[in-house]
């Protein structure tokens, strides 16, 4: 009938369903957004938000601890309570799944808890518990993520054995942690138990730490969790448990060590949410891992059904799940098939939010060569940057990749103070085809850490004149 708004399903309220169905909503959908557990999923309840208010926590006993070196003195010993920071971490949680609850009201989108299951490409089924509800869709979007990945070396079974979400119940600090996976998430749990008092070993079955990062900031940064007391052993896997005892357990390492810890946490993969959706049932194509096969405009192989987010397989990170909901909405509600979008994840951020943070984009000067360019880098230490040093943070430094032939600003890698702010000034650059030259003459705010960025920019061309001229 004229004039009746477009009906859209999103399966998933996560940081790709919700942003999804409010975007929809402002455009004039008729939207309903199925969710089976909390509102905000992964991200929001068990992964971004509380291990950030965590690190917030460890970062302030950090600088209590520092009181000498900058000039105060604490009253009795400065000691954690990881109780009291995890109850914080509930309160902001809860906070801000509220916020977007109210959102979503304001909205005028139907939520529906329970179970979504694919009848159609224009039906969907919602087991809510009581009942089944049918929904009648012109549109879907199924956006269920993903959830920690279970290696069978591991039985989750037994209390030692963490996934990056049971490690957010814990409320007693570990003596020792065994982490398997040095990634971004392995990492972020590595800064925060060792800043409250756990003894750290890492393994890694990959030849450095952060894999998808640049080698050589790589290697810088695991010489300062060296320094720090966590133990990392690269090309190690565990290959399987001794022996599972009530305060500990035993892990047989791929070199043949044997590793005693009280917990350990398994930050190794995803798998996607994909089992009971009914994808089968409607013709919806998944690959041989389990995500969702979808087309440059996000459209899975039935019309009109769109996946988002971790379920598609693309880059797992909740900034790109809200992203997809964007290009999917706009495509659903298109009125020409000329005005879809396609998903360009070229400008896409990586951020690791450990201490020190690291954060990159676009290429690498290896990634660069690989691809054709004639890269050139230019690098500023924060060594020398005023408000590092200000700030009491001077570790690490801003590296920026550039095309030796056009000047193009092809990427960044960074380590350091507030890198996971300033690495979106490389992004704009890097999705708009800025220039080394355009970067760097653009004034910088003195004193601030993205000035590192001006001086490399500077630095590429060999004019950073805080950088002795070799």
């Amino acid at each position: 009938m004229s004039g009746t708004p477009p009906r859209l399903v999103v399966l998933g309220a996560g940081p790709g369903g919700y942003v999804a169905a409010l975007r929809a909503a402002r455009h004039g959908a008729a939207v309903t957004l199925v969710e089976k557990d909390l509102v905000g999923g992964t991200c929001l309840n068990r992964g971004c938000i509380p291990t950030k208010a965590l690190l917030a926590g460890a970062e302030a006993l950090a600088k209590a601890r520092l009181g000498e070196e900058f000039g105060f003195e604490v009253g009795g010993e400065v000691r954690p309570d990881l109780a009291r920071m995890m109850a914080r971490k509930d309160r902001i949680v809860a906070q801000i799944r509220g916020n977007v609850e109210v959102l979503l009201k304001k909205a005028g989108v139907r939520v529906i808890r329970g179970t979504g299951r694919l009848l159609a490409a224009d039906r969907v089924a919602v087991d809510t518990g009581a009942e089944t509800v049918t929904v009648e869709a012109d549109k879907i979007i199924v956006a269920t993520g993903s959830e920690p990945a279970r290696l069978p070396v591991f039985d989750f079974d037994h209390p030692a054995i963490l996934t990056s979400t049971s490690a957010l119940e814990l409320r007693t600090i570990p003596e020792t942690l065994l982490i398997v996976g040095a990634g971004a998430i392995g990492c972020e749990f590595a800064s925060f138990f060792a800043e409250v008092g756990t003894r750290i070993i890492m393994v890694e079955m990959m030849p450095q730490m952060l894999p998808l990062e640049d080698k050589r900031l790589a290697k810088q940064f695991q010489g300062v969790y060296r320094k720090r007391g966590i133990q990392v052993l690269l090309e190690t896997k565990v290959e399987h448990i001794l022996e599972y005892a009530a305060d500990h357990v035993v892990a047989k390492l791929s070199d043949g060590a044997e590793v005693r810890a009280e917990k350990v946490l398994v930050s190794v993969g995803r798998t996607p949410n994909t089992a009971g959706l009914g994808l089968e049932n409607v013709g919806v194509q998944t690959d041989r891992r389990g995500y969702v096969v979808v087309d440059d405009c996000l459209e899975t192989t039935v019309p009109g059904i769109y996946a988002i987010g971790d379920v598609n397989g693309g880059i797992l990170l909740a900034h790109v799940a809200s992203y997809e909901a964007f290009v999917a909405v706009d495509n659903c509600l298109a009125a020409r098939p000329q005005d879809r979008r396609t998903r360009d994840l070229s400008s896409t951020p990586s951020c690791t939010y450990s201490s020190p943070e690291v954060a990159s984009v676009g290429l690498s000067e290896e990634q660069a060569l690989e691809k054709g360019y004639q890269p050139v880098t230019g690098t500023y230490r924060l060594a020398a940057l005023g408000k590092a040093i200000a700030i009491g943070e001077d570790v690490g430094y801003v590296q920026i990749v550039a095309d030796k032939e056009t000047d193009l600003i092809l990427g960044a890698s960074m380590m350091g103070p507030h890198v996971t702010d300033i690495i979106h000034e490389i992004a704009i650059a890097v999705q708009n085809g800025l220039t080394v030259a355009q970067l760097g003459n653009t004034i910088h705010a003195h004193p601030t850490i993205a000035e590192a960025v001006m001086e490399a920019a500077h630095d590429v061309h060999g004019e950073s004149v805080h950088v002795v001229k070799q």
